[in-house]
């Protein structure tokens, strides 16, 4: 705890939200995504979202020719979640492997979304937020995910991949189908995040809407 208060005191905002943030004006990373701006300091996610979990999906060592002869670097892909509305996804490359770690996952928390989750299976019907509301598509590259309400107690049927990336998001159960270069982790995992994106952006009425929720941050009340 006291290194935690260490941190937090040696942080020096550098824009207005990073400011405000410090000063307790904004208490929520809600009151930032709803009016479309993006936190641009990792400190704001870490001040907001304390619970953030992250998790390294893959780590590659790319290769490439240079006049001054053969360059290295890793390519990092990072998840970021609270396994409760929110969620975020970068890659990055960098000389070393802990350095590109550690700038994956920063990335990755200057890229968090908050998605909507609710009961949108006809086989269900429980009101719950534990699916997604409804069918949704995302695109990367050549990979293409679906994903699709499930009936309470199903859990997530997906790989690996995608399975990290919706647990990380607070999916308790859903279907999925995948279609194109699934081996490509990278765009694999960002079709699947570019899914759970898609549940911000359409419009439900109705029955549709009820009982759908966005995710929990930080100290906000049930």
């Amino acid at each position: 705890m006291k290194e935690a208060e260490d941190i937090e005191e040696q942080w020096t905002p550098r824009t207005e939200l990073g400011r405000k943030v410090k000063e307790g004006e904004i208490t929520s990373l809600s009151e930032i995504l709803e009016q479309g701006k993006r936190p641009r300091e990792v400190e704001i996610v870490d001040e907001l979202v304390p619970d953030l979990e992250d998790e390294i999906l893959n780590v590659n060592l790319v290769q490439r020719m240079h006049r001054s002869g053969r360059r290295m670097s890793f390519r990092v892909t990072a998840v970021v979640g609270n396994r409760d509305g929110i969620i975020g996804m970068a890659h990055t490359s960098a000389g070393e492997v802990a350095p590109s770690i550690q700038k994956a996952i920063s990335s990755a928390k200057l890229n968090v979304i908050q998605i909507r989750r609710g009961c949108g299976s006809w086989e269900c019907g429980c009101g719950r937020p534990h699916t997604v509301p409804c069918e949704v598509t995302g695109q990367e590259g050549s990979v293409s995910v679906n994903l699709k309400p499930a009936p309470r107690g199903l859990g997530i049927a997906a790989s690996e991949i995608p399975r990290k990336v919706l647990e990380l998001a607070g999916i308790e159960d859903i279907w999925t189908k995948a279609d194109g270069q699934t081996r490509t982790t990278i765009n694999f995992g960002l079709a699947t995040f570019d899914a759970l994106k898609q549940t911000t952006k359409i419009a439900l009425s109705g029955s549709a809407s009820k009982n759908v929720v966005y995710g929990k941050v930080g100290g906000e009340s049930e």
